[in-house]
């Protein structure tokens, strides 16, 4: 091959990689505009809501920072087979779960690992769930521009090693809009040190 052809072969190749990269990153804007949009329409509904009836009646938009990329992540993952069911602390009684995995992520050069839980108690009762994987977690953002108790994120189990984490689609526990829920609280190991900007906001908060 000549060298201008090797040039060009390479100008190519860096091409490509860009627009692969662009499309990868549309896909999950997409994915992330797609679930705010579901989000929206949840709870629009009055007979999915959570909200109280007076709320929902002004109800527009949830509040959602921009879509950030950034906090997209392919995270490690490690099951943790020898775990035993626990019961979690919600705001008003427990629930049995399971400590399912551990996802390791690196943000900013510096690796964060979180754990990802089963709901034993709604499994039992519904085995359409029994691929869910449930990770809540705190982070810097609580009591500022969200909800102090921190937020959600539904994963499925995956085929491998690595799963997808994507911050913009954490959403907040029902006990944000309406104190008749009792939800979840993230436990201490799913405390991030750092500000997730992702995801929606605390109700309210345009």
């Amino acid at each position: 091959m000549t060298k201008s052809g090797i040039i060009l072969t390479i100008c190519l190749f860096g091409l490509i990689s860009i627009l692969s990269a662009q499309i990868d990153n549309t896909g999950q804007t997409e994915k992330a505009s797609a679930f705010q949009q579901e989000l929206n329409e949840y709870f629009s509904n009055p007979e999915t809501s959570p909200l109280t009836e007076e709320d929902r009646e002004h109800f527009k938009i949830l509040a959602f920072y921009p879509v950030n990329l950034n906090f997209a992540f392919r995270a490690s993952f490690k099951l943790t087979p020898h775990e035993f069911p626990f019961m979690m602390q919600r705001t008003k009684d427990e629930v049995k779960y399971i400590k399912y995995g551990e996802a390791t992520f690196e943000y900013k050069g510096k690796k964060h690992t979180l754990s990802v839980y089963q709901n034993l108690d709604l499994i039992a009762k519904n085995p359409d769930y029994k691929d869910h994987l449930f990770l809540p977690f705190t982070d810097l953002t609580n009591g500022k521009t969200t909800y102090g108790g921190g937020r959600y994120i539904d994963l499925t189990i995956p085929g491998g090693d690595w799963i997808n984490i994507d911050f913009n689609q954490a959403y907040n526990p029902y006990c944000a809009y309406n104190k008749k829920y009792s939800c979840p609280i993230p436990p201490k190991e799913n405390d991030l040190n750092i500000a997730v900007e992702a995801g929606v906001k605390a109700f309210g908060d345009h």
